[in-house]
């Protein structure tokens, strides 16, 4: 029975900021208040003295790139890095090789999570023009939710058959998560753009190409469809100030048919960013104009925008500096979105609870994942304490990810995550990971 006492924190949940003890057994919360005492001398006591205990964050969407693109990634060493970015528990996109598009492929990924992953994983099941068979197949209870690329991206999933969209749509057993670009759009604007440039278009180029129409036509489509046939839909990785219109905050999130996503990296760069950082931010959908940008955020603290997210989605450098056709589109994000989070608090953008509630306890109400996403009695011990003044420079040998680059290189974070714990048991402190303990958990939804 293993006991872990977390004294002298300032909690940052539902809400609120309260000083306080939390009491941990068997990798469950049994007891906040504010001072706790050990009762017996088997119990671990961390003192925080005054640094904030957060929830684990929970990221919707990650590419772990496992099975067969682990030279970029793997289910244990995308974990790794997340567990080190505070993220506790994560669900991984169906764009791998073989894809996610049936039951026993869908199995092995929980097999390979079960023996390696340093966090709790769930998975998306991806959506094809000819896999709806196996789609009505899904166990709401056990699957995160269903995704389709209305937009092609890395795997060439495009679902582009409006009919059998129309019937995804209908008899999807769970949330549909979509990544919302039109194809036609995008066809056009990078046919146009080769026609005068070649293969080496100016990674300028990227948000024209995959532009501010190709975003909204697609989204908009997507949300009249799901109006259409009562589907529940998430908007994954909104990035433009024009999509903002088609999601509402007139409803508490628990009674909303259409959400949406934002990324940190929609957040923290614009347009102005691609003459430095080139290739190594060609996201899609792309990085757009510091009016979108400053747009996304506001819309982020007012609730059109529901969940925050990072979208890891890493390849090799040798993979990224290509020229513009050839470079492949992601990038690492899972353990500096967090400290990128803190900064923009630091700067005056955004409250610590504002990110507890888009990172934590929103995703958590989403995906009605149980009993995790907040500190409350009776929940499991996913927990992080960072420190707000700790200074650190990311740099190549305090990255975890397998390629072992990040868009925030050379950028020094003011604050620091100091110790994660998954289902109670710490998995990281101050850069280094604890002797890897086969503690996380598939997660499991209240459905």
């Amino acid at each position: 029975m293993k006991k872990v006492l977390i004294k002298n924190a300032r909690i940052v949940n539902e809400g609120e900021i309260i000083d306080g003890d939390v009491f941990i057994e068997d990798g469950i919360i049994v007891e906040i208040s504010e001072s706790i005492s050990a009762k017996s001398p088997d119990v671990n006591i961390f003192d925080a003295e005054g640094t904030y205990l957060l929830p684990g964050l929970i990221d919707d969407q990650v590419h772990f790139r496992e099975p067969g693109l682990t030279h970029k990634e793997s289910i244990e060493t995308g974990s790794r890095a997340a567990v080190a970015g505070g993220i506790t528990s994560f669900i991984e996109m169906p764009n791998t090789l073989p894809q996610t598009t049936n039951m026993e492929e869908l199995e092995k990924k929980f097999q390979i999570a079960s023996e390696t992953s340093y966090a709790n994983y769930s998975f998306m099941f991806g959506g094809t023009n000819d896999n709806l068979a196996e789609i009505e197949k899904i166990d709401p209870k056990n699957v995160a939710a269903l995704k389709l690329f209305l937009g092609s991206s890395t795997g060439n999933m495009l679902v582009d058959d409006e009919k059998v969209l129309e019937q995804i749509f209908k008899k999807s057993p769970v949330l549909i998560a979509a990544h919302c670009e039109d194809e036609d759009t995008i066809k056009k604007n990078l046919a146009e753009c080769v026609e005068r440039y070649g293969d080496d278009i100016p990674i300028e180029l990227h948000p024209k190409i995959r532009s501010e129409e190709a975003c909204y036509k697609s989204s908009s489509r997507a949300v009249a469809l799901a109006k259409k046939t009562g589907a529940r839909l998430h908007v994954f990785h909104v990035s433009t100030a024009k999509e903002l219109s088609l999601f509402s905050n007139k409803k508490p999130l628990k009674d909303k048919k259409i959400t949406s996503e934002v990324c940190i990296h929609h957040l923290w760069f614009n347009d102005s960013d691609y003459a430095k950082k080139g290739t190594y931010i060609k996201w899609n959908p792309a990085v757009k104009t510091k009016k979108d940008q400053e747009a996304l955020l506001e819309a982020l603290k007012d609730d059109r925008l529901d969940v925050l997210a990072t979208d890891h989605a890493p390849h090799t450098k040798e993979e990224k500096k290509n020229v513009y056709t050839k470079a492949p589109s992601g990038g690492p994000l899972v353990q500096h979105a967090l400290p990128a989070l803190l900064q923009m608090h630091h700067q005056g953008k955004i409250s610590l609870e504002k990110i507890v509630e888009k990172a934590c306890h929103n995703p958590a109400i989403l995906f009605q994942i149980e009993k995790r996403g907040f500190i409350r009695e009776g929940y499991k011990a996913d927990l992080v304490l960072v420190d707000l003044n700790s200074p650190w420079a990311v740099q190549p040998d305090n990255i975890f990810s397998k390629c072992q680059w990040s868009p925030f290189e050379g950028t020094t974070f003011k604050s620091r995550i100091t110790h994660t714990f998954v289902n109670g048991n710490l998995v990281y402190k101050n850069f280094k990971h604890t002797p890897f303990a086969k503690n996380a958990e598939r997660l499991t939804f209240d459905r």
